[in-house]
């Protein structure tokens, strides 16, 4: 059997091509169509009555939507755009965005350029604006925006535009820059009461407990059962009474923030109780605790200090309900574990640590 197919049918469609550049837009303003509409009045004027005003005057509005074209244009070439996310970003809560715009044309200035960032391909509703770009600049701005859910988020790239000079015409040109960034769970307060009874801090985010290896802490009296190579020799000599060195452990006590993110549960339930584990996790660690976070089928392993604190942050910000058959890893019984359920309140579950 033979088929024919046509030439459309061959091809694939092209898309419309213009001298603006790929990826080019250049619909007129609101204002750009109440003037096209004159021009072609006063072009059909010109024509019906052989006027040489007219003619004038039809030169003239067609020469300004020229300019318009060619002026805008030439203040969206040679530009380059990036964009510098911010190091923490959480649901619900304002971030600044950085956008930085080079001018890498030789002599010729921007004017008037506004930055869109795009997700999807489509713009968000905060722009940057750069009123003058002189050539071979640099200039840094942000905007300020919020991100309503937790999780993966791709930026598609950002969209730069003119009305440049006169407004009649928007140039438009989208950049391709793709980015990646990973939101993290809303903070919510926390209760005091569910913490209370856990160690207070002391200084330098450690918790005092007899170690051998932290930093220096104090003196204190020899009791029955101390070791005796913590005894303080030139003290002892000095006083004539046997003192003991103290030390802060610079590991600090355990935590454990235990999610119960079994499936079935509420959407709003479930997200809520993400933020509330996120929000005590952070708690624990700048009481200086070493927090581990258990989920069903994941564990991360006890640790202090930021880079913990962004390891919880990532795995709950990308945490979903568990698949059935996934188990909730049981604690050591030296460990304090805060337990968060979808629907109900977190509870604390209190442990002695060994001396």
């Amino acid at each position: 059997m033979r088929v024919t197919l046509n030439r459309s049918a061959r091809r694939p469609p092209r898309r419309p091509r213009s001298w603006l550049g790929p990826g080019g837009r250049f619909p007129p303003t609101r204002e750009g169509w109440w003037f096209l509409v004159a021009t072609v009045c006063i072009g059909l004027g010109a024509v019906n009555a052989g006027l040489n005003l007219l003619f004038a005057l039809w030169g003239m509005m067609l020469f300004l939507l020229i300019a318009s074209g060619v002026l805008s244009e030439l203040g969206l070439r040679g530009l380059e755009v990036r964009r510098a996310p911010p190091p923490v970003i959480h649901a619900k809560t304002p971030y600044l965005m950085g956008i930085s715009l080079t001018n890498r044309k030789g002599r010729l200035p921007s004017f008037s350029i506004e930055v869109e960032d795009l997700i999807d391909g489509r713009p968000i509703e905060k722009r940057c604006y750069f009123l003058k770009l002189p050539a071979g600049r640099t200039q840094e701005t942000a905007y300020r925006h919020t991100i309503a859910r937790r999780g993966r988020h791709r930026l598609s790239g950002l969209r730069l535009a003119t009305k440049f000079p006169f407004g009649l015409l928007q140039k438009s040109r989208d950049v391709a820059l793709a980015a990646e960034v990973i939101v993290y769970p809303a903070l919510v307060p926390i209760s005091p009461a569910v913490l209370r009874g856990l160690p207070v801090r002391h200084g330098g985010n450690r918790q005092k407990w007899r170690s051998r290896d932290g930093d220096f802490f104090g003196l204190r009296d020899f009791r029955p059962g101390d070791d005796p190579r913590d005894i303080h020799w030139r003290t002892t000599a000095r006083r004539g009474v046997p003192f003991v060195r103290e030390n802060e452990d610079d590991e600090g006590s355990l935590a454990t923030v235990l999610l119960d993110n079994a499936a079935g549960a509420a959407p709003e339930a479930f997200e809520l109780a993400v933020s509330e584990a996120a929000s005590y996790a952070m708690e624990l660690l700048a009481r200086g605790f070493r927090v581990s976070l258990v989920l069903r089928g994941a564990t991360l392993a006890a640790d202090t200090g930021p880079a913990q604190a962004t390891r919880i942050l990532r795995a709950l910000a990308l945490v979903e309900p568990a698949p059935a058959g996934a188990t909730l890893e049981s604690r050591a019984p030296e460990d304090a574990t805060v337990r968060v359920r979808p629907g109900t309140g977190p509870e604390l579950e209190r442990a002695r640590r060994s001396a």
